[in-house]
């Protein structure tokens, strides 16, 4: 869930930041309009890690993920 929440956010703020409206947007990263506003209105249980992780690369960021041992 952190990490779809993640994800996430950072496509709505680099969407912000792009100045997209949410067409701009749905034509960017490959999906429909609904969706983006799915996407910013922060409906997480409509959205999948890999849905997430390839708007993401569509977008044009780079994915990174790290395991680390418990402390």
């Amino acid at each position: 869930m952190k990490l779809r929440s993640g994800l996430m956010m950072a496509l709505e703020q680099h969407i912000t930041q792009q100045g997209w409206t949410q067409g701009e947007a749905a034509k960017q990263l490959g999906v429909t309009q609904p969706r983006v506003s799915d996407l910013m209105r922060g409906k997480i249980h409509l959205f999948s890690l890999d849905t997430l992780v390839n708007m993401v690369v569509a977008a044009g960021l780079h994915v990174e993920m790290r395991v680390l041992d418990a402390a």
